[in-house]
């Protein structure tokens, strides 16, 4: 078989989901159903898989999304429980109240909130939060909507309380374990570092975030007779402290704690730190920055709903936010920080967390073991196993802490239901993407296991999918790749509108490129997550899913050409920078 005819065969799943998603509008649970038929197809077809092999690889992604699903699940039941007390309306309430200039509210909510919840929450929840809240402070629906994917985007990179690292890293590494092992490193401990250095060139990236967020409000939603940048430069000293603020605890997290809470706390400290020179008097712009009168809004500017108007009231009680203390509201997520570090820092704990099984079956189709993690191990016979980490993931603390704060804020059992409700019909749909790009992604690469159990293929081509993609890709770019090692990261997130989607499409290829080039496989595997992280402000459903909580219809494709601004920024100099570091500075990492 020609190496042609392999890179076209192994590129024929990506191309499906890119013309499924992106041409037709095709949504992903739609999509990838059919792209993990084509994988299938061709993993039989051209690299021989024996049918068993096939069903394993899919079994073992929808275990992975399972795992996915509850911290999906836990985040949004906490923060829907947050948003029925009234908790977030508080929240918010309190950002607001420091000023009344628009360009403080922006990097006050459209960064620091946005960057919280993404912390908390992740999969495209940030912007369907925030952007309401901004309109409800009055402004234009496109501009809330704009500054709400903007200022979120850097926190992505650890997402959900760590899903893109913990699942989106770990899971596709575990084909590579051997390579990985050899460097006296577990996959764990690997993908860990790997976000590390995420965390760095998005640490320095995200420093001028909170600068694009303002200045694209400013220069596109200000006066239209005279369109200008020159606002933003009464701002330029509190946008660089918050990216400063943000960016060192951030990066600090990630290296000393790990992948579960940079975000989380990054948004926190950095948060209350500018909140506190805000109040102290500093970083206060000379003057008040404000949109042009309502009347001279255009049509495309505002959807069905009026700014001005808090719609949150229909989903939390109001009343009682007015009356409850800014630490009551945020103590459900403190709780959820100090439950986070608690498992992870204090080893017996984390060990208990993660230990041996109880109990084990045999039966037909493998072996079951439950305990602490849910295994399933030789799937149908093969060398494929997978598992559900279900005490030690981040999903059962978030609901922990979601079921600790029905007392905090006394809610009723009405409010508790709808909470539940409203986080069960969300993953809905998430459910059937996951489980079948994972599945896709976990044919791609089921070449390794083969190998691995004596299967042989003659005809097959050399390596897996992932593989032979990577080598091509080295083989054209050669030592350039490096340059354009995020383009690939934001490709993955555009397509199907997750990091962490992206992450396990793509982890895998960027870590065989480097490997190819004889290149640190660490960094450029951190580097996917630089366009993973972007790559979320112009996902299409993403910006579907925030325009709809404003009320604009059919805007999709104005928010993405506005939002390619920043995505140029990102991946240039992300480009750059991640060049940098694997030629220049740090070319000995692993």
């Amino acid at each position: 078989m020609t190496d042609l005819i392999a890179v076209g065969a192994a590129f024929a799943p990506l191309v499906v989901v890119a013309v499924l998603l992106v041409a037709f509008l095709w949504p992903a649970e739609r999509s990838m159903p059919v792209a993990w038929l084509v994988a299938a197809i061709v993993g039989v077809a051209v690299w021989e898989m024996p049918a068993s092999w096939v069903a394993a690889a899919t079994v073992r992604g929808g275990l992975a999304a399972l795992e996915i699903l509850w911290i999906v699940f836990g985040a949004l039941v906490l923060l829907y429980t947050l948003m029925r007390s009234g908790a977030v309306d508080r929240i918010n309430e309190g950002f607001a109240s420091i000023s009344e200039d628009r360009r403080v509210q922006i990097v006050l909510l459209g960064f620091f909130l946005a960057t919280f919840i993404e912390g908390v929450a992740g999969f495209g929840t940030p912007a369907a939060v925030v952007a309401p809240l901004l309109l409800a402070l009055g402004f234009p629906a496109l501009a809330a909507v704009v500054a709400a994917l903007i200022g979120h985007a850097v926190a992505t990179v650890f997402g959900a309380v760590g899903t893109p690292i913990i699942v989106g890293y770990e899971q596709p590494l575990e084909s590579v374990e051997p390579v990985i092992a050899a460097e006296g490193l577990s996959v764990g401990t690997y993908s860990a570092s790997a976000g590390a250095w995420a965390a760095v060139f998005n640490g320095v990236l995200g420093v001028l975030m909170p600068l694009f967020a303002v200045g694209m409000v400013v220069y596109f939603f200000g006066d239209r007779n005279e369109r200008s940048l020159a606002p933003v430069r009464g701002v330029v000293p509190l946008c660089l402290f918050s990216g400063v603020a943000f960016a060192v605890p951030y990066a600090l997290t990630a290296w000393l704690i790990g992948p579960e809470l940079p975000s989380l706390i990054a948004a926190m400290v950095g948060g209350a730190v500018v909140v506190a020179a805000l109040r102290a008097g500093y970083l206060e712009p000379d003057d008040t920055w404000e949109f042009p009168p309502r009347e001279e809004w255009p049509d495309h500017w505002v959807g069905s709903i009026e700014p001005g108007q808090n719609e949150s009231d229909a989903s939390s009680d109001a009343g009682r936010s007015n009356s409850m203390s800014l630490l009551r509201a945020w103590s459900p997520y403190l709780l959820l920080v100090v439950l986070l570090i608690g498992t992870r820092v204090i080893e017996p704990v984390a060990a208990a967390l993660q230990g041996d099984p109880v109990a084990s079956i045999e039966t037909g189709v493998g072996t079951l073991a439950i305990g602490p993690t849910l295994e399933w191990a030789a799937i149908f016979g093969t060398e494929l196993g997978g598992s559900i980490g279900w005490a030690y993931v981040p999903g059962t603390w978030l609901v922990v802490s979601a079921l600790l704060a029905i007392p905090l804020f006394g809610m009723d059992r009405e409010q508790v239901a709808g909470a539940w409700r409203e986080a069960g019909g969300k993953i809905v749909s998430p459910l059937i993407a996951l489980v079948f790009v994972i599945a896709m992604v976990e044919i791609m690469l089921t070449d390794a296991h083969l190998e691995a159990a004596g299967v042989t293929a003659a005809a097959a081509p050399d390596g897996n999918m992932i593989f032979v993609l990577a080598d091509a890709t080295a083989g054209v770019l050669g030592s350039a790749y490096p340059m354009i090692a995020p383009a690939v990261g934001a490709l993955g997130a555009f397509i199907a509108g997750s990091i962490t989607v992206s992450n396990i499409t793509f982890s895998a290829f960027q870590f065989e490129v480097a490997q190819n080039l004889g290149l640190p496989t660490q960094l450029l595997v951190g580097a996917q997550s630089i366009g993973g992280a972007i790559g979320n402000v112009i996902a299409i459903h993403n910006v579907i899913a925030a325009l709809a909580t404003v009320g604009l219809v059919g805007k999709t494709g104005r928010v993405v050409r506005l939002n390619l601004i920043p995505v140029a920024y990102y991946l240039i100099v992300g480009g750059l920078l991640t060049t940098l570091f694997v030629y220049v500075l740090f070319p000995t990492v692993p």
